[in-house]
This record gives C-alpha cells, sequence and structure tokens, in this order.
C-alpha cells in the first residue's frame, strides 16, 4: 500500500512538471560587453589604497534596471527591443567594463567589486542614463553621469556619452553597437580619471 502510494506521487510529480514552466524560454543567445581595452595575462597591479580607485555600480533608471534592451519611441513611449536580453544587469556589466578600461588605460589599482574591507577614498560612481537604441535615429546610444570623489575631499561630476548610428533594430547588430558605445564613453572616462 505503502509503495503504491510513493509511486502515485511520484506520477503525479512528473506529470505536473512537464505542466509547470518555472521560466520562460530561455532566449537563444545573451547580451554582454567586452572590454577594448583589457590588462595582460600575468600582469600585476598593487599600489597603496589610498591611491586605488573603488568603481562602483552606477545607478540606473527603472527602463535600465532589467535585463532587457530599451529602445526609445518618442519622447514619452518606451518599449523593448525583441530577442534582446542582457547576461547581466547593464549597471554591473558596465562597472565591470569601466573597471578594466580603467585598470588598462592608466594601470591604476581599481576595485571593481563590492568589498568592504577595501574603501579607497578615491571614488568613482554615477548614473547610467541612456543604455539602448533609438528607434527615432536608428541609433545606439549610451551617456554615464559620472562622479567622482577624490581623497574625500573634492567633488567632480561630469557627462560622458556615445551614440553608433545607423543601426538596425535587431539584437545582434544592436548588442555589437552597445559594445563599441560603451566602450567609448568607458575610454572617455578612463582619460578623464588620468
Amino acid at each position: 500500500m505503502k509503495t503504491t502510494r510513493v509511486a502515485l506521487a511520484s506520477a503525479l510529480v512528473l506529470l505536473l512538471a512537464g505542466c509547470i514552466s518555472l521560466g520562460g524560454k530561455a532566449p537563444e543567445n545573451l547580451l554582454g560587453l567586452t572590454p577594448t581595452a583589457s590588462v595582460a595575462a600575468g600582469t600585476t597591479i598593487s599600489g597603496d589604497i589610498a591611491q586605488a580607485i573603488q568603481v562602483n555600480e552606477p545607478e540606473a533608471p527603472a527602463r535600465l534596471a532589467v535585463t532587457r534592451v530599451p529602445v526609445q519611441i518618442d519622447d514619452t513611449r518606451i518599449a523593448y527591443l525583441k530577442d534582446a536580453v542582457w547576461a547581466d544587469r547593464p549597471t554591473r556589466l558596465f562597472r565591470k567594463l569601466l573597471g578594466e578600461t580603467i585598470r588598462a588605460k592608466t594601470g591604476r589599482l581599481v576595485i571593481d567589486y563590492d568589498d568592504p574591507a577595501l574603501t579607497p577614498k578615491n571614488q568613482l560612481r554615477g548614473t547610467l542614463i541612456d543604455f539602448g537604441y533609438d528607434a527615432r535615429t536608428s541609433s545606439v546610444v549610451v551617456t554615464f553621469d559620472a562622479v567622482r570623489d577624490v581623497n574625500g575631499t573634492q567633488v567632480m561630476t561630469r557627462r560622458f556619452s556615445a551614440t553608433v548610428p545607423g543601426v538596425a533594430p535587431e539584437a545582434a547588430p544592436v548588442g555589437t553597437a552597445l559594445n563599441q558605445a560603451a566602450n567609448e564613453v568607458a575610454g572617455q572616462v578612463a582619460d578623464w580619471i588620468g
């Protein structure tokens, strides 16, 4: 009797498993960011924590706080690009890209992850304003409002932006163009950091 109940319960679980979907259909591929400037394997960068720079995850409006690519249709309407899904939130991907680009272009010690034990006084934070496709101009736009705390005593802000025009509204070309624009913005930020 007990064996029959266990077998029946197992059969019901298997039947339910075929009816329930805990996630949607997996995307064919995911978008990511690849730095065009990177540190070679085996490179050691060390230094005093006072000279290091902490790159914090940027803030972002709600339309960018998801793994979808926003499309600005007009001044007030936003949609999401079909089949374009990020591997992680754009703010996290951009943070890693910024960190690697600053490290490669400046040779500075960069902390681009959260570690409460390491809190340099030099901080880079900000807001990722645009990171998507503009249907009105068939272009990709990346805009980052940077805030730099220098030694805990001086604060500087600057807006960085890059646009890649003539992009088809499809996942692959938009992903490639966003990678290009994000690398351009990261390079501008690295030059500013110095």
